[in-house]
């Protein structure tokens, strides 16, 4: 019995082990560089990368949308929907480092430092700067939000942290122990003071609804509101056109 209780130990380090080695491999889903916007965008230089954005642009002052996909996405395809959406608003789209072309490898500081950088890129000529993150994104989106001066917030299947969709997912495992990107936007939430609204996949197999809720629960009164898309799942939530008007309405609302 103690044999097998040190085989089982042994066998559980092990494991432990490589989920902590190949974590990033399954938190970051890279995609390779499309053709959906072959012509549209441009290259933001940073001192650490070389980040290719999507993007559609408008006259300096025109308000703008600043975009951050989920983890397996690659933002050019997403580009077209929300440029008929919001015809006026000039729009960027990030792909994260080692998507789409862009260079290095994705980390949350790596995320949260691009992030910055086009933010503020943007924001010298377009002053009214909208914030949306889906998914993974919305890590990125609520770091960048503490730190700007963003004026609204959208956060679409979010979270509360990983670590506690991680411990979800891995309930036999030391998630608190071996995570290296945290994504804690449940203890960001507290301070953030901008319109906030989060829209959550009722049916989402990824992302339980239940750590939308909890992130709720971290924002000041009257600062976020959560809405809802019933039959949605996580990846098919943007197919349902009750999604559609929640995120017009969350952008382009008072």
């Amino acid at each position: 019995m103690l044999n097998l209780l040190g085989l089982l130990a042994l066998v559980w380090l092990g494991l432990c082990l490589l989920l902590f080695l190949l974590q990033r491999s399954l938190i970051y889903l890279p995609v390779p560089p499309g053709s959906a916007d072959a012509t549209s965008g441009f290259w933001l230089e940073t001192a650490e990368s070389r980040l290719r954005i999507s993007a559609r642009r408008q006259p300096a002052g025109a308000p703008a949308i600043v975009y951050f996909g989920g983890n397996a996405e690659d933002v050019a395809w997403t580009l077209p929907d929300l440029s008929a959406q919001f015809p006026d608003h000039a729009l960027f789209l990030m792909h994260y480092r080692g998507y789409g072309g862009s260079s290095g490898r994705p980390s949350e500081a790596a995320l949260v430092a691009d992030a910055l950088a086009l933010f503020d890129e943007v924001h010298r000529q377009h002053p009214e700067v909208v914030v949306i993150g889906r998914s993974l994104g919305s890590g990125v989106a609520v770091q960048l939000a503490a730190q700007r001066p963003v004026q609204r917030l959208v956060l679409v299947t979010p979270f509360d942290s990983l670590r506690a969709v991680a411990q979800r997912h891995y309930p036999w495992v030391p998630v608190g122990w071996l995570l290296r990107d945290r994504f804690e936007s449940d203890k960001l939430a507290p301070s953030l003071r901008l319109p906030t609204r989060l829209i959550v996949a009722g049916r989402d197999e990824v992302i339980d609804p239940s750590h939308a809720r909890r992130l709720l629960d971290n924002f000041a009164p009257g600062v976020a509101r959560l809405d809802e898309v019933p039959q949605a799942r996580h990846n098919d939530i943007s197919l349902h056109p009750a999604y559609t008007a929640l995120l017009y309405d969350a952008v382009t609302g008072p």
